[in-house]
């Protein structure tokens, strides 16, 4: 069952007519679309993860028919890196660089800078910070200076998953100024405890994220 979902005070330039949602001032993220999270076979696949390739390559297309910009986040780790359970983390090995699971799904339509993270072993999960493995402090990736090089003052935002990148890289755009939207029919949670991604939406929701589309009902 699903229903519909706007979060309070949602912006009239993301909502309604889709191919109305973009413009040059307007960027597309999408991120991690890798193997290891969208392909079944993947070390931490994300269930229904390949399915919203064809709805991302749909949003590519009318994002660059309007001259807006298109940015993938891929994660890119080394072999060892705190964001393992191996070396004291919580997920298993996965978007070892150079690897399958690294790579951007096959399918996807790759017409756009590309932002890596984790490459030095940094933990998070936003496409816009990262935390260092020594000490835990924040460092940017090349997301915000990416897009404020094409001029982005908006935001839309899908991939996977919900519950961590998706929500973290959502947050963080708001934080910086960005009016951010989320796709609702473009992302997929992985839900380590029920729940999570349902929480993730309410989450965005309160800090400003306009959510567009729908979701499971949590009746």
């Amino acid at each position: 069952m699903t229903r519909g979902w706007r979060s309070p005070g949602s912006a009239p330039w993301a909502a309604g007519d889709p191919d109305k949602r973009y413009g040059p001032d307007v960027a597309l993220v999408i991120v991690d679309l890798q193997n290891d999270f969208a392909d079944p076979a993947g070390s931490l696949s994300v269930s229904g993860g390949a399915t919203i390739v064809p709805l991302v390559n749909a949003e590519i297309e009318r994002a660059l028919a309007t001259g807006a910009a298109v940015v993938y986040t891929q994660d890119w780790h080394p072999a060892h890196t705190p964001h393992f359970a191996q070396d004291g983390g919580i997920w298993p090995v996965h978007c070892v660089q150079e690897t399958w699971g690294a790579e951007l799904a096959p399918e996807l339509a790759v017409c756009g800078s590309i932002v890596r993270k984790g490459s030095h072993g940094e933990d998070g999960y936003s496409g816009f910070s990262m935390r260092n493995p020594a000490g835990g402090l924040p460092v940017p990736t090349e997301l915000d200076e990416t897009l404020a090089r094409g001029g982005a003052r908006r935001l839309v935002v899908c991939g996977l998953a919900t519950d961590y990148c998706v929500k973290a890289t959502a947050l963080d755009g708001v934080r910086l100024g960005y009016e951010t939207a989320v796709l609702l029919d473009a992302i997929r949670a992985v839900d380590l405890e029920p729940g999570d991604g349902n929480a993730a939406l309410e989450a965005m929701a309160v800090a400003g994220v306009t959510l567009i589309g729908s979701r499971p009902s949590p009746d």
